[in-house]
């Protein structure tokens, strides 16, 4: 069985109280909120810490108003997802949070550490004793990738399914740090690196995430996994798109589980822009979103298979945003499969 290591646990009462905590005790203190990620973590070794600074403070509210809605830190996956406002304003926010993990651990993991998930590897996420056998990874304890043997960084794929919905949706974090707060794009959260792979400080405490309100926004997330419950994503596609008509007037396509942050498809979203959206556009679109795709054999399932399905995810998102809009995309683009 595996065990906890001691831990002090503590308890602040503000943000700026935890941004302070964490400034003076540096890299042996973590966050902790719901812990479905973390726990497990600190039973196979993966972190080392002596302190954890409980998240308990942070509001679970989500406040809707006319040009954006609110979404506090601490508000539950299991909540964001069955948010009456979320489902019928940012429905493909409130399907990303309804498919993380299974539903016992959506009740306690939270939107915030949905955001902010570590990256995973095959080599990584394993016992202690597993990764001493093998002679250890660049993430933890080693000094070379064993994905990528020759490569001077790290490629843990990033794990978060809100993340990439959040970034189509044009979302902003506020982080509260000890001497103030700041706002930043949820794309700007995210660095290209496994282990590196947030643009916070490690003292800042996320407390809330904003969605604008886009007037004929439409969207939809799609994620491949081996089980429908539990796994971690292994590709996934987040959509925004706005049309009129059947004409793209606005998208935005980002990839999940193929990179080590979230990967926007930008070039996918300008050759849609303007285009009538039809199963042939769909599918040359889904051929140029994969493109940057690149799975390397650090997930579960095969990375040529998983490279392949990134087009079909794409394909999926797409149909089940366009299709939210009416009758007229249905026709256009068949029964998606949501």
């Amino acid at each position: 069985m595996l065990r906890l290591p001691r831990f002090k646990y503590l308890r602040p009462k503000t943000a700026r109280e935890a941004a302070r905590m964490a400034s003076e005790l540096g890299p042996k203190a973590m966050f902790v909120a719901g812990g479905t990620d973390l726990f497990p973590k600190l039973k196979r070794r993966q972190f080392e810490v002596e302190a954890l600074i409980g998240l308990d403070f942070l509001s679970r509210q989500v406040r809707a108003g006319a040009d954006e809605a609110e979404v506090d830190a601490g508000v539950t996956l299991a909540s964001a997802a069955a948010n009456e406002h979320l489902s019928a304003t940012f429905s493909g926010y409130a399907e990303a949070a309804g498919v993380v993990s299974s539903p016992p651990l959506r009740n306690a993991g939270t939107i915030g550490g949905n955001l902010c998930v570590d990256t995973r590897c095959n080599y990584y996420d394993m016992t202690y004793e597993w990764r001493k056998a093998i002679g250890f990874c660049m993430k933890k304890d080693g000094d070379i990738c064993l994905v990528a043997p020759s490569s001077p960084r790290c490629w843990a794929v990033s794990s978060s399914d809100t993340g990439p919905m959040a970034i189509a949706l044009e979302g902003m974090v506020t982080l509260a740090g000890a001497d103030g707060e700041r706002e930043l794009p949820v794309a700007a959260l995210y660095r290209d690196d496994g282990i590196d792979y947030l643009a916070k400080q490690p003292s800042e405490v996320l407390t809330s995430l904003r969605l604008p309100v886009i007037e004929g926004n439409q969207s939809a997330y799609v994620k491949l996994r081996r089980r429908g419950s539990i796994d971690f994503p292994i590709a996934g596609a987040a959509v925004a798109l706005r049309l009129d008509g059947a004409t793209v007037t606005r998208c935005r396509i980002v990839l999940s589980a193929v990179a080590s942050y979230p990967l926007e498809a930008r070039a996918a979203d300008d050759f849609l822009t303007g285009k009538t959206l039809d199963e042939e556009t769909v599918r040359a679109a889904a051929e140029i979103a994969a493109k940057p795709a690149k799975p390397l054999d650090n997930a579960d399932l095969t990375h040529f298979w998983r490279k392949r399905m990134v087009r079909v995810v794409v394909e999926q998102a797409l149909a089940a945003a366009a299709t939210r809009g009416g009758g007229s995309m249905v026709k256009l683009l068949g029964q998606h499969p949501g």
